[in-house]
């Protein structure tokens, strides 16, 4: 590994990492090296990406559009999907509305626009898509009703993203190799350019060069209990990992260390979702890995151990409050809630996510049989049975009350369908503004849920147009480069899918420009 130089260096092996390294490779660098910091057969190789649905969100113009990249779709159930346009412009305005305007409006805007071209560069190289039925689509009167704007997802998840990349860089010939923590940046005395890492590998330190300089793309610091206490706040290190125990931060404190380099994005938020409270909390699992998640709340109820509704479970599409409603799990008591579904709403939820050997599931025959129930729980017991009745009796008073007064409209969990628990005879002061069915239809379903954190927002500022990292002086800092969750633009929220999609984005950009970079460094 320190034998030779390198024209490129990548450090992180999920789906921004393989981005990087295969761009590179198509831009002319020959000696490509992509350094992992898990073990090859930990099971926790892939990064973050492993461990997600797969979901890419991108601008389109229909169903037409996405036609040459999807697999598993034949002209019959073809005809039964009703795939509403995505333009560029609802894609920014969604950006923007979820991160309450603070998300950069030019990084932005390089995403939406570089979008669907991303997705047809990775498909070139072997990525497999399909429409994702099961996550993003309701059958409604015999036809498949998508919503939210998100469409795609990766065959097999984030496996089989991963398996695909991992596949690619094999026939590209990218040098990986795993096991290997990088400690730091080795940049030139005299010009302060990026020339190298500090890694550890089979208990060596040793120094490694490259003429394009490196590209991080090693994710945020949501595995550091450390790091989320001291930058998410109180609390936090008890927060559930998701996904991979190995991102803890290591790229972005090298590169303010080495480089003094510039951050963006929220550090005090991150994305977190409703995630299985008897999960195990310091890690993802390699084989149920994203089935831990629990979306189906936009069907049902949630309540806290006091009985309490805390968020609007119907504010809009899934998509668009997962990643808050995690987060606010954890500002509840004891950081545990329920969700609460009847017969009305439980075919509804996806048995990748609700099965009978996914999560455990309590059921009752009335509403009082099951506060018995939760009162009972060894993890986070309901502690005021009353109080849990009242919030049920008057929600389900509200949405009746606000189904008499608009007997025509139709419950439709494809749609903002506007059934609500508002009506001018009746509100609550916590609405359900969509979707909101009185539970009545036992018997009663709850699931145990607590935060489950997926990635952190705060990261490194980067130029948009090259993924070249910015010092803290306003200057790119040369040879060094950033992509994935390294990179920080989000703050408060973020839309489903735009994650892995950015990832892909900037990591081709990245490995373009080092590749081009170690080609000028090699006529010098």
């Amino acid at each position: 590994m320190q034998d030779k130089t390198w024209d490129v260096i990548v450090v992180g092996g999920g789906n921004a990492g393989f981005a990087a390294a295969i761009s590179a490779k198509q831009h002319g660098a020959d000696h490509v090296l992509l350094i992992e910091k898990a073990n090859k057969m930990s099971g926790y190789r892939g990064g973050n990406s492993f461990f997600t649905a797969g979901a890419m969100r991108t601008a389109l113009s229909g169903l037409e559009d996405l036609r040459p990249l999807l697999h598993e779709l034949d002209d019959l159930k073809a005809q039964l999907v009703d795939l509403e346009p995505y333009t560029e412009d609802q894609f920014y305005d969604d950006i923007m509305r979820v991160t309450t305007g603070r998300a950069d409006p030019v990084l932005a805007e390089t995403l939406v626009k570089g979008s669907r071209e991303t997705i047809g560069w990775m498909a070139g190289l072997g990525i497999e898509f399909k429409l994702s039925f099961h996550r993003q689509a309701y059958q409604v009167q015999g036809r498949y009703q998508f919503w939210g704007g998100l469409v795609l997802s990766t065959i097999n998840g984030g496996k089989g993203l991963m398996a695909r990349w991992e596949q690619a860089a094999e026939t590209k010939k990218v040098d990986v190799i795993y096991g290997t923590t990088c400690l730091g940046l080795w940049t030139n005395s005299d010009t302060s350019a990026v020339q190298g890492v500090r890694v550890r590998h089979c208990g060596q330190v040793l120094q490694v060069a490259s003429r394009g300089g490196v590209v991080l793309a090693c994710g945020g610091f949501e595995s550091s209990a450390a790091l989320r206490a001291q930058y998410l706040g109180p609390g936090w290190d008890c927060a559930s990992v998701r996904g991979t125990p190995y991102n803890t931060g290591d790229g972005l404190i090298m590169a303010q260390r080495d480089c003094s380099a510039a951050t963006a994005g929220g550090w005090s938020s991150c994305h977190a979702t409703c995630w299985d409270a008897n999960a195990n909390a310091h890690a993802g699992d390699p084989v149920l890995s994203n089935q831990y998640t629990k979306s189906g709340y936009p069907l049902g109820v949630m309540v806290n151990v006091d009985g309490d509704r805390f968020v609007d479970e119907g504010m809009d599409f899934r998509n668009y409050t997962y990643a808050v409603f995690g987060k606010e799990i954890m500002h509840q008591p004891g950081g545990i809630v329920y969700q609460l579904y009847d017969q009305q709403t439980i075919p509804y939820l996806r048995a990748e996510e609700y099965g009978d050997d996914v999560v455990e599931k309590i059921f009752a025959g009335t509403l009082e049989e099951l506060a018995d129930e939760l009162t009972i729980q060894s993890l986070g017991p309901l502690r005021d049975r009353d109080r849990f009745l009242a919030t049920l009796k008057e929600f389900n008073d509200c949405a009746e009350a606000s189904r008499r007064e608009a007997p025509l409209r139709q419950w439709n969990p494809a749609t903002l369908d506007g059934m609500s628990t508002q009506s001018s005879s009746r509100r609550l002061a916590l609405p359900k503004s969509n979707w909101a069915l009185p539970l009545v239809n036992g018997p009663f379903m709850a699931v145990k849920i607590t935060t489950g954190i997926t990635f952190t927002f705060g990261g490194l500022k980067i130029n948009a147009r090259t993924a070249n990292v910015i010092n803290t002086s306003g200057e790119s800092v040369d040879g060094l480069y950033a992509c994935g969750e390294c990179v920080g633009f989000f703050y408060h929220n973020y839309p489903g899918g735009s994650g892995l999609t950015l990832g892909a984005l900037l990591g081709r950009k990245a490995g373009a420009e080092a590749a081009q970079r170690a080609h000028r460094q090699s006529k010098v």
